[in-house]
């Protein structure tokens, strides 16, 4: 637990181990309200699942209204395509699927990597109004987790439970009375940490290649403009106000240099690279190991 006394409640919710920890015991309704909450989001936004929202645009181009979250998920994507020249995207799905992460998790890799379509070629994103030109596969893994977090503490505080500690396997949302030292997990080992930072109110998220990792050298994270897994970054986290922001730009520091991200987002940041060194923001407070 993060602060000593406080109990716990756990589930599995879009592909994720969830732990939110409370001062007192969560009511039945409140565990209710949250488990709904993860089901509406994995009915809108699931890739895996044939009768998602977004789902249909993988079969068919048209016009999909989407959750009123996706108002706030359009925005923050298309400003980190312009920043990454597209190399972080939502239409990255379908060449996830061609590498084998795909709705069956064949994990079988169908061919050379595949470069994701031009936003502006196939997609018109207008608050809640997803329009699309051809059959695309969309995913906002990237900032999804993320964003369900945020859900989830907006139905506690409205229901009253003003301090909790969301664990959404290591993406941190802290809305508890005091900050929690958080390890940074080695990119090769994850039994062992490179650093320690303290978490105060906000998120911490982290994107690292070793998670969701398969076959000859693919991860997850893929760059856009080609389809093929990043090389040059091995681990990211990011802290943020939002724990949409946190998880949008873990991602995003493996196409974007942090300090960039840092004109555009209040955040801070840490990035290691696949050749041994590590770059930061000032104000990312912790303490990295030798």
């Amino acid at each position: 637990m993060p602060h000593p006394g406080w109990t716990g409640f756990s589930f599995d919710g879009i592909g994720t181990r969830w732990e939110i920890s409370t001062p007192s015991p969560l009511s039945g309704a409140h565990r209710r309200q949250l488990l709904d909450t993860v089901a509406d989001y994995d009915a809108a936004w699931s890739r895996f699942r044939p009768d998602s929202l977004i789902a249909g645009a993988a079969r068919q181009p048209g016009r999909y209204e989407l959750p009123a979250g996706a108002a706030a998920l359009g925005p923050l994507y298309e400003t980190l395509y312009r920043l990454s020249g597209g190399a972080m995207t939502p239409l990255i799905g379908g060449s996830l699927e061609h590498l084998g992460y795909d709705a069956g998790y064949s994990l079988r890799q169908d061919g050379p990597p595949q470069p994701a379509p031009p936003w502006d070629d196939v997609l018109d994103w207008q608050g809640t109004v997803l329009t699309t030109r051809a059959p695309v596969v969309i995913d906002v893994g990237a900032a999804g987790k993320g964003q369900l977090a945020d859900l989830l503490s907006a139905v506690l505080r409205e229901g009253g439970v003003r301090e909790h500690f969301i664990d959404a396997s290591g993406d941190l949302l802290n809305a508890g009375p005091a900050p929690v030292d958080v390890g940074l997990e080695h990119p090769y080992d994850p039994a062992r940490a490179i650093g320690i930072v303290s978490l105060g109110t906000g998120a911490l998220c982290a994107s690292a290649a070793n998670r969701r990792a398969w076959g000859d050298g693919l991860h997850h994270v893929l760059d856009g403009t080609t389809g093929a897994p990043v090389r040059t970054v091995v681990a990211s986290w990011a802290m943020a106000a939002s724990a949409m922001t946190a998880d949008a730009l873990a991602t995003a520091l493996f196409f974007v240099d942090g300090f960039r991200l840092q004109q555009e987002f209040d955040c801070s940041w840490l990035t290691v690279y696949s050749d041994g060194h590590a770059e930061y923001s000032a104000d990312f407070e912790g303490v990295l190991f030798s």
